[in-house]
């Protein structure tokens, strides 16, 4: 069995629990970091003292985008790992492409969720706000010419930017009118792991 650690209000631990509820495949998942802490047994799994880490018939793998691609060339090649290298590439670059996302959103994230409001530093959100919005339009432009990232059907190029589009979506702060961005999500929504996993209060 898959065995995932890490907390479900990481936005990294939340793609892994995502995909593992789109595949199918059976897991249990062990909350660590933040609140609940990290001990030497974790640290001796993954070095880095990060989230997540998996487990799975033996081998122990860390790097959420690295664990995505192994779950799907390992358990769903037919629907998530094609054998074209160039389809596959498709998706794999948003993938990447993510981390650029996260740098950008995470201080509005930041001093929006976890900081108390007399905490929070208005323009700091507001640097973080236009950032997030520059980025979100090259996602727009994207998908008006696709409907999702990994290109004619969902894939797990859709997964580590639908966990940040989420939380662009949900705190509270400017965002421009993105209408196949708005779209795409919306078709993101209607997938049971998305709601279940994803789509929880923002901690």
């Amino acid at each position: 069995m898959l065995t995932i650690w890490g907390r479900l209000n990481s936005h990294n631990v939340k793609k892994v629990a995502w995909f593992a509820e789109e595949i199918g495949i059976p897991y249990v998942r062990h909350d660590v970091g933040g609140q609940f802490g990290m001990d030497a047994a974790y640290h001796a799994l993954n070095p880095n003292a990060l989230i997540p880490t998996i487990e799975d018939d033996g081998l122990v793998l860390w790097e959420s985008n690295a664990i995505l691609r192994y779950l799907a060339a390992r358990h769903a090649p037919a629907d998530y790992w094609p054998a074209d290298p160039a389809v596959r590439a498709i998706g794999d670059k948003w993938m990447d492409w993510q981390a650029g996302y996260a740098d950008a959103q995470r201080d509005a994230f930041l001093n929006m969720v976890r900081y108390a409001p007399e905490a929070r530093d208005r323009a700091v959100i507001a640097r973080s706000a236009a950032a997030c919005a520059k980025q979100m339009t090259i996602l727009e432009d994207a998908l008006a010419r696709q409907p999702w990232l990994s290109g004619d059907r969902f894939g797990i190029g859709d997964i580590p930017m639908g966990v940040y589009a989420h939380t662009w979506f949900t705190i509270d702060i400017p965002r421009p009118d993105l209408p196949h961005v708005a779209a795409w999500y919306g078709r993101l929504r209607t997938r049971p792991g998305f709601a279940a996993k994803v789509m929880i209060p923002l901690t």
